[in-house]
């Protein structure tokens, strides 16, 4: 990113040191869920996150994944959230109505409590695609919830 000499400029900052993180997981398509928490729990120690600093809670399906971030964000224990799960689509209109109408509670939940959520509903077109993309998508969530947690204490300082 480019430097500016009379502009401050606040660094990502990558260390999940002493960072609470909660998880949710949707146990529908179970499968793609365990792929995405075993990429994000790897990929959160990696950035150092204690194990004791992370908790996990499954819910049905993505459309219950919204009111479990909305309340773990609300007892005020977590520095950042982590949504996973997958909605594949199927041959009827219900997948736009879950994957749009879960994102959108994600993003909410965000928004309306402050506390930064790393949206990894995965909506795929099969479970080929759901498959090829967990691995990878399941540590973007881990960097990018980390990353917010950081930028928010740094911006709550200024």
């Amino acid at each position: 990113m480019k430097k500016y000499d009379s502009i401050e400029e606040i660094e990502a900052v990558a260390s999940g040191a002493g960072l609470r993180v909660g998880i949710v997981v949707a146990r529908f398509n179970a499968d793609i869920g365990d792929g995405l928490l075993a990429s994000c729990t790897a990929a959160l120690a990696t950035l150092g996150v204690r194990e004791s600093d992370i908790r996990i809670v499954t819910v049905p399906g993505a459309l219950e994944v919204p009111l479990a971030l909305q309340k773990m964000a609300n007892t005020g224990n977590f520095d950042a959230l982590v949504a996973l799960g997958a909605v594949i689509r199927g041959e009827t209109y219900h997948f736009e109505i879950v994957a749009n109408q879960s994102a959108s509670g994600i993003m909410s939940v965000q928004l309306d409590t402050g506390i930064p959520v790393a949206n990894g509903i995965l909506a795929a077109d099969d479970d080929d695609q759901a498959e090829a993309r967990m691995m990878q998508k399941g540590a973007d969530c881990a960097a990018a919830a980390v990353e917010m947690a950081n930028l928010l204490r740094k911006l709550d300082q200024k």
